[in-house]
């Protein structure tokens, strides 16, 4: 039976095009959580209209995290505490794959290391041993993710302590059409992390939507 994937957060920039991503690949079954289920119902409808069936429910944040077997967490940075807080009875046994960028704005081009180290770190110390947090699809952008057909010429970071845990999320990122990489420990998530707000600045200075990055001399990326 295909795995769960609860994407909570799931109403934002990037968590509905990783869910589209997902359902349309056929290998997971996915749910969109939200603080509201009525918010996250309506995106799962506006999904599944894009996919032409019902792959993808909506629920609020704590069933979806309940329901799943990756929880994958893709709320800006001022929220990241309070959500994991919120699920956290839910998590326990679980992977959690944190896509969190501790930006601070107005100066969201600028790298900002949050004082537990990285978002992801945070997230570990906050949730403990029992669950498995992997950093991972910080670098990708939501404009590339929103059209499933839109083959995107970037690589994936993948940071966690538990090798398990991270051929689980390179697997994800194959799902979705991405190379996943493996980047090392959860304490290397700090670069991953800044790097997004390194493109977010590229993007800007050289007037283009959606900059990423991709590791050289390793092969072509997988089909």
């Amino acid at each position: 039976m295909s795995k769960i994937i609860a994407v909570i957060g799931g109403t934002g920039h990037e968590g509905p095009g990783l869910a589209l991503r997902w359902a349309k690949s056929g290998r997971y079954r996915v749910i969109i959580g939200s603080r509201q289920a009525e918010k996250a119902e309506g995106v799962a409808a506006e999904l599944n209209a894009r996919l032409g069936q019902s792959l993808v429910r909506g629920m609020a944040n704590v069933e979806a995290a309940a329901a799943a077997d990756i929880v994958v967490l893709t709320v800006p940075y001022s929220a990241h505490a309070a959500s994991l807080e919120s699920i956290r009875p839910a998590l326990a046994g679980k992977i959690l794959v944190d896509v969190t960028v501790p930006l601070q704005p107005p100066q969201v081009s600028r790298v900002h290391i949050p004082p537990g180290g990285s978002a992801a770190v945070e997230a570990q110390t906050l949730l403990g041993d029992g669950v498995r947090v992997v950093a991972a699809f910080q670098s990708i952008s939501a404009v590339h993710l929103e059209d499933p057909d839109h083959p995107i010429d970037c690589d994936v970071l993948v940071c966690g302590d538990d090798a398990g845990a991270k051929a689980e999320v390179i697997a994800l990122a194959q799902a979705a059409g991405l190379r996943g990489l493996d980047a090392g420990p959860l304490q290397n998530a700090v670069v991953a992390e800044g790097l997004t707000a390194i493109l977010i600045g590229i993007n800007r200075r050289y007037k283009v939507r959606g900059a990423g990055i991709r590791i050289t001399g390793i092969g072509e990326q997988p089909s």
